[in-house]
């Protein structure tokens, strides 16, 4: 528990994450009372934990004798605060969860040194951290020694010292929470620990040992977390529980994580705070994903919790945007299947993106203006000119100038010898025309919202049945791509 709330504090203090402060509670009238020794005639700042960041709260000036104090109609909700010292670096951490309190330390010795009136709330916090401190002393020394020894009698009398300790603390530790059982303090150490997985758990016939816990850990990883309380929001454990359940302990793919957020969301509707909380952050971290396929989430996220009305946090406008990301990013998800280009190339042949026989189509959108395009373009036609033949591959390279005569003559003078096509002026201006002969198609008229282009290049890979496979790749990356499409292709059939 020390490990993970007296943590070192960078104090890179955020803005808000949301529309609104990320606490909003009815003020109150406080009166904190506070003393550091050996602090004198500066300014203290008071930060506040929202999930997994702090933000500045308050100040308040010290006098020559370290005492300052925090009074008056506040808001300040419960949850864990922290003491900041002007060097930015020093810091205590402590429990508002009553209106009322005195807390007097020492600078150099802030945890230690504390001594605290008035607070149940906080002599519990104290107590259990100074507890586990202390014990963290005793067993530094065993497991130096330990550390150090080759002889197995001396290691296995280390270890069961170290085994004593460890019932000591946990009997410690489950008397404590039993006797402060109606503090926050008890609940914010109560949900930290993880599952402790039986000796004796049951493994199936056949079934593998370490999977059969790891999936009993995963199962019971939730289940210290009081999903009612909003306070835990205002705590670094419920997004440390949060990141760690998704991240960690749920593999890597969409579906997955879809599965975990919406278990771990669905406990979370006890507490608003926890529900806003827990849809933001995860919403917010898989549109953020450099992973491809990571969208799939964003796109699970925005359909399930705020088109459905539940955001009560986001306004109109911002729904209206995101709603509309992840509407365009839906049809673009691995394994969609891409929808049809049909536009003609330079001398005004036309060509269906669907009617392309290969095993993997290229699906470039690029500029022939483009600084970037035109270092890639030469990158990919060596490519394609060396392994054309070997992977069945072709590349459907659409221009997205406005202005077709620059991209005529680059095609032209560089001899790109794939499909090239674009959407021509003419097509542009009488567009219903062509959509009424059946000619194209509207998505190919307006395949830069359709395919998210906004900016160049972009670089899709199709497979033989056009279900994107690849997408927002580098020229760069092609390669490595496909030759590892084609390695696990080789795995599925051996």
């Amino acid at each position: 528990m020390k490990k993970l709330l007296i943590a070192t504090f960078g104090l890179m203090l955020m803005l808000p994450a949301f529309t609104q402060k990320p606490s909003v509670g009815e003020k109150k009238e406080f009166n904190l009372q506070f003393r550091i020794k050996g602090l004198q005639d500066t300014i203290i700042f008071m930060a506040n934990y929202y999930g997994g960041k702090q933000y500045y709260k308050d100040t308040a000036d010290v006098n020559n004798e370290g005492y300052f104090s925090f009074s008056g109609m506040k808001d300040y909700p419960s949850g864990i605060y922290m003491m900041v010292l002007p060097d930015r670096k020093s810091y205590f951490e402590f429990i508002i969860n009553e209106t009322e309190f005195t807390m007097e330390t020492e600078r150099g010795n802030l945890v230690n040194a504390m001594k605290i009136k008035g607070s149940k709330e906080n002599e519990a916090f104290y107590q259990y951290m100074q507890y586990l401190s202390d014990k963290q002393g005793e067993a530094k020394p065993i497991k130096e020694e330990l550390g150090k020894t080759d002889d197995d009698k001396k290691v296995e009398e280390l270890k069961e010292k170290l085994n004593q300790l460890d019932k000591e603390v946990k009997a410690w530790q489950k008397d404590f929470l039993e006797t402060n059982k109606e503090t926050f303090a008890a609940k914010v150490f109560s949900t930290t620990p993880d599952p402790e997985i039986p000796e004796d758990l049951p493994i199936k016939e056949g079934e593998d040992a370490d999977k059969a816990k790891f999936k009993y850990f995963r199962n019971h990883y939730l289940d210290n977390i009081d999903f009612s309380d909003d306070r835990l929001v205002r705590t670094p454990i419920y997004h440390n529980k949060l990141e760690y359940y998704i991240k960690k302990l749920t593999p890597q793919i969409p579906d997955s994580i879809n599965k975990a957020a919406d278990n771990i969301i669905g406990k979370a509707k006890a507490s608003d705070e926890l529900f806003k909380y827990s849809v933001h952050y995860i919403t917010n971290t898989y549109e953020k994903s450099k992973i491809m396929g990571m969208d799939a989430v964003f796109v699970h996220m925005v359909e399930n919790y705020y088109m459905s009305g539940e955001a009560f946090w986001v306004d109109s406008t911002n729904l209206g945007k995101i709603s509309e990301r992840a509407m365009t990013l839906k049809p673009l998800l691995l394994n969609k299947v891409a929808q049809n280009i049909i536009l003609p190339d330079t001398g005004g042949k036309w060509h269906n993106l669907h009617s392309i026989d290969a095993k993997y189509t290229v699906l470039y959108f690029w500029d022939s203006g483009c600084g970037h395009c035109k270092k890639a373009t030469p990158k990919l036609k060596k490519f394609y000119e060396d392994f054309k033949d070997e992977y069945k591959m072709e590349v459907f390279a659409v221009g997205t100038e406005l202005e077709i005569k620059d991209w005529k003559k680059y095609v032209k003078d560089n001899k790109l010898p794939w499909i090239n096509v674009s959407d021509t002026p003419e097509i542009n201006k009488n567009a219903y025309d062509y959509l009424a002969k059946g000619v194209t198609t509207l998505n190919s008229l307006n395949f830069r919202d359709v395919y998210d282009i906004y900016s160049t290049p972009v670089v899709y890979i199709l497979d033989k049945d056009k279900k994107i496979i690849g997408k927002r790749l580098s020229v760069e990356q092609i390669e490595d791509f496909i030759k590892d499409m084609e390695k696990l292709e080789k795995e599925k059939k051996s």
